[in-house]
């Protein structure tokens, strides 16, 4: 049969949609050079009818596809089934909506993100599944590695945006590609090129971690001073509509500390320029005991979303840096970074 291929669509995700390998897709495919080939909306490709024994087709799609706003919208619903509370706090810049998920109904406050950059796709789709696996131990009244998720639930609020930079993610797992509304100005930043692995700005070229109010006149004169695929801190602090959308929704809760997952290198960064609260250093511990990640106090750079909370609350803020490697990272890092990081989630709720 013929497939057109849909918007957030990859070689993974159709292989998986079909129940065949993406070995199976290049072979009945010769336009499509490798697995990592993008897949353009509109484009239509053959799918073979293989007969595989039942025992060979690949069941587990949390290790075996990547994840963009699209995935992200699709378990809405499920999420909503769960008692997920779904919202929408702002939009990116080709509009699309930034969710925040919540559950629990507790005083205490806690934000976890993701997504931040646009090559970092794991770390969305970690907090996803995580939140789906808290609501459904909820539901059914069940401790998840020793941790009594119905009690530590009625004590706390858990706030997740998975996805910060949908924009520039699908951007890195799809392409660019004719009708794209930014395709002149992305083709320009990235002079030319039509790869976009490196990529983890938004997709005007501006870095959301390095949007904020805390040191970003330092990191600035440091970074690209024209958007850029990486590292560009925009014109001034808080221009992007993401950046703003989370500074926002930040200022209307009261959080006791935030987490904020990135990738790559298995690490925690637990300071700001000494302005982190005594109590950082004895949570951080608590959550390198939880993922056999390395503390580290300070990655020695201004401007992100951890640092000026921390600058501006006074309360704990951490950057996990999951998996290792070079972004983006393999479909097959997310099991280490699944393993590594659900307690470290977990633990995150009772610090």
């Amino acid at each position: 049969m013929n497939y057109t291929v849909q918007l957030g669509d990859t070689i993974a995700k159709v292989a998986y949609k079909f129940k065949v390998r993406p070995f199976d897709l290049l072979l009945f495919n010769p336009h499509l050079y490798s697995e990592q080939s993008y897949l353009s909306p509109g484009l239509v490709i053959h799918i073979p009818k293989i007969k595989m024994e039942q025992s060979n087709i690949v069941s587990d799609i949390q290790l075996r596809t990547e994840f963009g706003q699209m995935d992200l919208e699709k378990k809405i619903p499920d999420l909503k089934e769960l008692g997920i509370v779904v919202d929408i706090i702002g939009y990116s810049v080709m509009n699309k909506p930034l969710y925040a998920l919540s559950i629990g109904s507790g005083k205490k406050e806690i934000f976890y993100s993701a997504g931040w950059h646009a090559n970092e796709w794991h770390t969305s789709k970690f907090l996803t599944q995580y939140i789906e696996e808290l609501a459904l131990h909820q539901e059914k009244g069940l401790s998840w590695h020793g941790y009594d998720i119905k009690k530590i639930l009625q004590e706390v609020r858990l706030y997740v945006v998975p996805l910060v930079n949908p924009d520039g993610m699908d951007l890195v797992l799809q392409g660019i590609y004719e009708g794209h509304p930014y395709l002149k100005e992305v083709l320009a930043i990235n002079k030319g090129m039509r790869r976009f692995d490196h990529w983890s700005s938004n997709i005007r070229g501006v870095d959301l971690n390095h949007q904020w109010p805390a040191g970003w006149e330092i990191e600035a004169k440091e970074s690209p001073q024209e958007p850029w695929s990486r590292h560009y801190s925009g014109k001034a602090p808080l221009t992007e509509p993401e950046a703003i959308a989370v500074h926002q929704f930040t200022k209307q809760h009261s959080f006791a500390y935030v987490l904020a997952f990135h990738s790559q290198g298995q690490v925690i960064y637990w300071g700001y320029r000494g302005m982190e609260p005594l109590e950082s250093k004895e949570m951080v511990g608590r959550l390198s005991l939880a993922s056999s990640y390395t503390p580290i106090h300070t990655a020695d750079s201004d401007g992100g979303y951890k640092d000026w909370f921390i600058q501006e609350t006074g309360r704990p803020g951490f950057t996990i840096e999951v998996g290792v490697g070079t972004n983006p990272l393999p479909i097959e890092a997310y099991g280490e970074i699944w393993s590594n990081n659900c307690i470290l989630a977990l633990e995150g709720l009772v610090l």
